[in-house]
């Protein structure tokens, strides 16, 4: 996922607004049908006569004894995997995320504040869920190869409720939005975030880095609507700072893993 692109000019306003490019990536992940309770969980169970695991210091082995019918079937319309050693594959899909603008253009020497958004969604059957992460590229993510925006860095531990931006710096944040969002973006309506189950929009700043950063995760299926995720976007230029002029680019991954 490409975030952002954006023109600075010393003398004026931005002539070009910032633009997000985003492109997800799908890995899928096998699991099985499960029974489970509060202190056990079995992936799998089969009804027949026989059937051992079988293990030594190079191997495992697993047999059973008595199904019938079992092995690969397709058609047009299916793929049917039976029988205990077939099991269930998981199915996981993420929506690619449209470009995003950011507005209001910027002025290298007056400053200002530009927003912008990008959605997408994913579908899984897993029963487990899924789990997502934010990365960026470089160190800070929005630069040219003479200047930059500084990562947005929260005043605590959790992102911030409130976004802000010194007079004398210029800073580039994101904030994820949705019914999957992990508790560090949830709020009670005001600050601090991590605190409660509401989703304030525009709210619970943080910034991009290197390392991942867990954003999303679910633990339950969402077939066949899916679950869309909002990815808001702040790039701030303080009054008393000069943003030098250029094409600003940040490049992100957003990785979506089924559980």
């Amino acid at each position: 996922m490409k975030i952002p692109k954006i023109n600075i000019k010393q003398f004026g306003y931005v002539a070009a607004s910032l633009v997000v490019m985003s492109l997800f990536l799908t890995f899928a992940h096998n699991a099985y049908g499960q029974m489970a309770s509060s202190h056990w969980k079995i992936q799998s169970d089969s009804v027949n006569f026989g059937g051992v695991r079988s293990s030594s210091g190079n191997f495992t082995i697993e047999d059973t004894a008595g199904e019938i019918a079992t092995g690969i079937s397709t058609s047009t319309h299916y793929i049917m995997g039976a029988g205990y050693q077939q099991m269930q594959v998981i199915y996981i899909s993420v929506t690619a995320a449209p470009d995003v603008t950011l507005s209001p253009a910027l002025g290298g020497l007056t400053g200002g504040t530009s927003n912008g958004s990008t959605t997408f969604i994913v579908t899984t059957d897993d029963p487990a869920g899924y789990t997502a992460t934010i990365q960026a590229s470089s160190s800070p993510a929005l630069r040219t190869a003479y200047d930059s925006f500084a990562d947005y860095v929260p005043g605590g531990a959790v992102p911030d409720f409130t976004f802000t931006n010194a007079a004398t710096s210029s800073s580039f944040a994101f904030s994820p939005e949705g019914a999957d969002i992990t508790a560090s973006y949830k709020d009670n309506g005001s600050a601090p975030c991590g605190t409660g189950s509401q989703d304030t929009a525009l709210a619970c700043w943080n910034g991009l880095s290197t390392s991942p950063k867990t954003i999303l995760i679910r633990t339950s299926d969402n077939q066949p609507s899916g679950t869309q995720t909002t990815l808001e976007f702040r790039a701030a230029s303080g009054s008393s700072h000069v943003q030098t002029n250029g094409t600003y680019i940040a490049t992100t991954t957003v990785t979506v893993i089924a559980l």
